[in-house]
């Protein structure tokens, strides 16, 4: 078989991983219901350990995105610390994880123009997190919670490739480990069985791109800082 020469794809996809950037500012337009089916049509091509494809997935569109974010935002509010996520959180960033954690963090408080230190600002911004930054749509991802790491491993390709698809047709989109941190809350309120584990949130919607919040990108390291070659 001769190796193809088109490079269109390949440039396409380059294309769409150079342009995508977490979104945090939305404006309300409701993307159309044709245009979500797209997108979960295309993430639902993502490839799985013996094709089990544990990913379930609960869109919310106009007056029920309007419902949730209400609910969640009081109930983060009220709860504040007191977390239950489904899946544990990381124990901690360290070493150069823990830098590009932090650099990531002031980006964003230098574009919205939060000073070190001021906890208050910084603390109604993490709020954002549970208004879904003004998205019109979240997109709910849960994992069948038997499949442990591996599930989730699997769940978390059907993410990037919903991300690529939302990309590849304008919307943009931000997975969110934050709403999963209130997992007993999300469980209740889309009445989620308990055999799958709330994984995490994706807000998503046509972005504000005149906001400050969306107007920096962060870096990816070289490969040559995270890959090491064998000829053994």
């Amino acid at each position: 078989m001769e190796n193809p020469t088109d490079t269109r794809l390949s440039d396409a996809l380059t294309e769409l991983l150079d342009s995508r950037w977490s979104c945090r500012a939305y404006l309300p337009e409701q993307v159309p219901h044709e245009t979500i089916v797209q997108i979960l049509d295309t993430a639902q091509r993502s490839a799985s350990w013996c094709n089990t494809q544990p990913w379930q997935v609960i869109v919310t569109e106009g007056d029920g995105t309007e419902r949730f974010r209400t609910a969640l935002s009081a109930h983060a509010a009220d709860k504040g610390g007191d977390m239950q996520p489904d899946v544990p959180m990381p124990a901690e960033c360290t070493g150069v994880h823990l830098d590009r954690r932090r650099e990531s963090g002031w980006q964003l408080y230098e574009a919205l123009g939060i000073g070190r230190g001021d906890r208050a600002a910084s603390a109604r911004q993490a709020q954002k997190n549970f208004e879904l930054f003004g998205a019109p749509h979240c997109a709910v991802i849960t994992v069948d919670a038997a499949q442990g790491a591996y599930g989730a491993l699997d769940t978390g390709l059907y993410v990037a490739h919903f991300l690529l698809a939302a990309q590849s047709r304008g919307v943009s989109a931000i997975p969110q480990a934050a709403l999963a941190t209130y997992s007993p809350f999300v469980r209740e309120y889309f009445d989620i069985p308990s055999d799958r584990a709330v994984l995490l949130g994706i807000s998503f919607g046509w972005a504000d791109r005149g906001h400050p919040a969306n107007s920096y990108r962060t870096r990816r390291a070289g490969i040559e800082q995270v890959v090491q070659w064998s000829t053994r």
